[in-house]
């Protein structure tokens, strides 16, 4: 048997130390988002349990820039696809596309918080589960097999409050809090 003598446990106290100090700083988290970020609401509520959510009608939803500042506090739009057909009643065009799949309303959090698509995305896993992220601005599906993807509303099955806006991504211009 082994003994572990004082020396020994200094010898791995200062490697262990050492290991810490030339570790990366990538550990600290990050700071918090302050830019603008894009919100939608929901629009109509449709056949078979579905809603479509978009950014026309009540407050202005602004994709380019972002349109509610990083400070306020809102639910995330949380969308988990899982291949779900199009419903009968619902006719998907690049205006309004089928999202295939559930959308929900995260418990609200401040837009500051939302630093990265990761750290949006863990709101709504979090919250609803695995396979939950936060929807986009082009998750609507439409064409032949839902092979073509459009943008400004879509479908999907779900429930969410009438007059709430929820903080929404987009892939392709800066109108995130983390931009």
């Amino acid at each position: 048997m082994r003994s572990v003598t004082p020396v020994s446990l200094a010898a791995a106290a200062l490697l262990a130390a050492t290991a810490l100090l030339a570790a990366p700083a990538t550990a600290q988290a990050a700071p918090p988002a302050t830019h603008p970020g894009m919100t939608w609401a929901k629009m109509a509520d449709g056949p078979d349990g579905t809603v479509r959510v978009g950014g026309p009608g009540g407050s202005p939803s602004n994709p380019y820039q972002g349109d509610t500042p990083a400070s306020a506090v809102l639910p995330v739009l949380c969308l988990k696809v899982d291949g779900s057909p199009v419903p009968d009643g619902i006719t998907p065009d690049f205006y309004a596309g089928w999202a295939q799949g559930t959308v929900a309303a995260s418990r609200p959090v401040r837009g500051s918080r939302l630093n990265s698509r990761n750290a949006a995305d863990s709101v709504c896993q979090a919250q609803f589960g695995a396979g939950w992220r936060m929807a986009e601005f082009h998750d609507g599906h439409y064409g032949p097999d839902l092979g073509a993807t459009g943008g400004w509303t879509f479908w999907a099955y779900g429930t969410l409050p009438a007059g709430t806006r929820l903080w929404t991504a987009i892939d392709d211009q800066r109108a995130n809090p983390w931009d």
